[in-house]
């Protein structure tokens, strides 16, 4: 599909008024994409698994104007209260997707959400917001065109998401999705997110992921700015290329069950993601002393236990500390015993593998 696919014909149906509402998880990257084109398009492919219990709810109330506003309107409350610094992200969100949803200046949105993550917490929340914000303008536009197949919905709004913030396109399903081309993916895309077409084996299913709050304080770099850094990096080909290895890689490692290669891309990844910020110009360093000291408690765990536990990171100090399922009694009392003593107020959060965004049905 292309970016006109997603342009939409006529309205059949009118709407004045109602209320929507999803609910849609995080996710984090096992493969990661970090560096992007012009209109949030990646510059390679990832692939993430679904979270569970990280996840933003997200109430949007509409009510048609009596003419079409030459601005956005709107209002934003996040956890029950005005949230006037998110406004510029929302303007510049609803200013991108104009164009695919033409009837955003014809409507007042009372938009209303609240993350189940403590806020600040280094959870990806501009995933788990905007691929519900998403999702919600999706419910309404399926209103005004009742004709709209499901598997259409979803896909436009995972290309929404991404509008808004790249990583959201991967939170609308689960509990393995890819974006970006990939050669060995046909269905694979830049523009919008997919379930991982290709055969899981079951280890992979219900995987843990607690998440070591490490350092809830605001990012030493945004998102955005650590993404332009790829531009002109000296490495940044070779990371790409990287890239779409670990991915085709990953093909048998899924199919197989294959841990060890499994924890053998994903900490790379990980710790890639880190030195290409490293080795960026401005440089920055994204990890904390107790980041290092996580990881190498884990590596010695794994060692003389004979676990298969192991970690990811986003871009900052906080890690996802990975493990299969029938490992989750022995590997939750190591994290217990040692880990989060390097936890900011030793906190942490146990999440898993989850299947996607859920509709929130309204009371009639």
């Amino acid at each position: 599909m292309t970016e006109k696919d997603f342009v939409p014909s006529a309205y059949t149906h009118q709407k004045t008024t109602g209320k929507v509402g999803y609910r849609s998880p995080s996710n984090i990257a096992l493969v990661k994409y970090w560096g992007k084109k012009e209109n949030q398009i990646p510059a390679n492919p990832s692939i993430s698994f679904t979270l569970d219990a990280c996840a933003t709810t997200t109430f949007v109330t509409y009510d048609k104007l009596s003419k079409t506003s030459p601005d956005f309107s709107f209002d934003l409350f996040f956890e029950g209260q005005p949230k006037p610094d998110f406004r510029p992200k929302i303007e510049t969100f609803f200013k991108r997707i104009e164009q695919y949803l033409p009837f955003l200046k014809e409507y007042h949105f009372k938009i209303e959400t609240s993350n189940s993550f403590p806020h600040s917490s280094g959870i990806a929340s501009s995933a788990s917001g905007m691929s519900a914000l998403a999702l919600c303008l999706m419910q309404l536009e399926k209103e005004l065109n009742p004709n709209m197949s499901g598997e259409f919905l979803t896909k436009k709004a995972s290309f929404l998401a991404r509008l808004g913030s790249g990583s959201a396109c991967r939170s609308l399903e689960g509990d393995l999705v890819q974006w970006g081309v990939h050669e060995n993916t046909k269905e694979s895309s830049d523009l919008y997110g997919v379930k991982y077409p290709h055969e899981v084996h079951t280890v992979f299913k219900k995987y843990q992921d607690t998440i070591l709050l490490v350092d809830k304080g605001e990012k030493q770099v945004s998102s955005t700015i650590g993404h332009d850094l790829m531009h002109g990096h000296p490495f940044a080909e070779q990371r790409f290329s990287q890239a779409h290895d670990n991915l085709s890689k990953l093909k048998k490692v899924f199919k197989e069950g294959d841990l060890d290669t499994f924890i053998k891309i994903v900490e790379s990844e990980a710790l890639t993601l880190h030195a290409m910020m490293m080795t960026s110009h401005p440089y920055f360093i994204l990890m904390k002393p107790n980041t290092l000291e996580i990881i190498n408690r884990i590596w010695a765990f794994r060692e003389r236990s004979k676990t298969h536990v192991s970690f990811t990171l986003d871009a900052g100090a906080n890690v996802h500390v990975l493990y299969p399922e029938n490992e989750k009694e022995e590997v939750l009392q190591f994290i217990v015993d040692e880990l989060i003593a390097f936890c900011q107020n030793q906190q942490y959060i146990c999440d898993q593998i989850g299947f996607g965004a859920r509709f929130l049905p309204q009371e009639s």
